[in-house]
């Protein structure tokens, strides 16, 4: 099989922005993960436990909840992107990007601080789901 040259930039181009929404995430997750790496340090909790002082536990936790999130926002983005439209997802990507940032910083905070950046989050994810739902609809004839 031979790919033209000019299909693959014009499709890859179409998803511009979701594609900058991706490394976004993908960079939140990397930087949870570079938490809960450091806390283990910190708070002398070596591998493979995940019990250690609360302090410790809000970080791991962030770390986890968000790998649990972009079970779902992953697809939705891009589904939206393709069946939608690429600037939608991605402003809506970004939107997930805060959503998430301002969940961990007030999970880092105290637990009972990380309810905003929570329904921020699940919020954009949900709008992803039901924009992609709507331009899959919008396929049928």
């Amino acid at each position: 099989m031979h790919l033209r040259y000019d299909v693959v930039m014009t499709t890859t181009s179409a998803f511009f922005w979701t594609g900058w929404a991706t490394l976004a995430a993908l960079g939140v997750y990397f930087w949870t993960i570079f938490n809960a790496g450091r806390a283990r340090g910190r708070f002398g909790v070596k591998a493979p436990a995940t019990d250690g002082p609360p302090q410790f536990m809000s970080i791991l936790r962030v770390q986890v909840n968000t790998a649990e999130q972009l079970i779902l926002f992953l697809p939705a983005l891009w589904l939206c992107a393709l069946f939608r439209d690429d600037r939608i997802a991605a402003v809506l990507g970004a939107v997930w990007v805060i959503g998430r940032i301002l969940y961990a910083l007030g999970y880092y905070r105290a637990p009972s601080k990380r309810g905003p950046g929570f329904v921020i989050a699940m919020a954009a994810t949900a709008c992803l789901v039901i924009g992609a739902l709507l331009g899959l609809v919008g396929q049928v004839r």
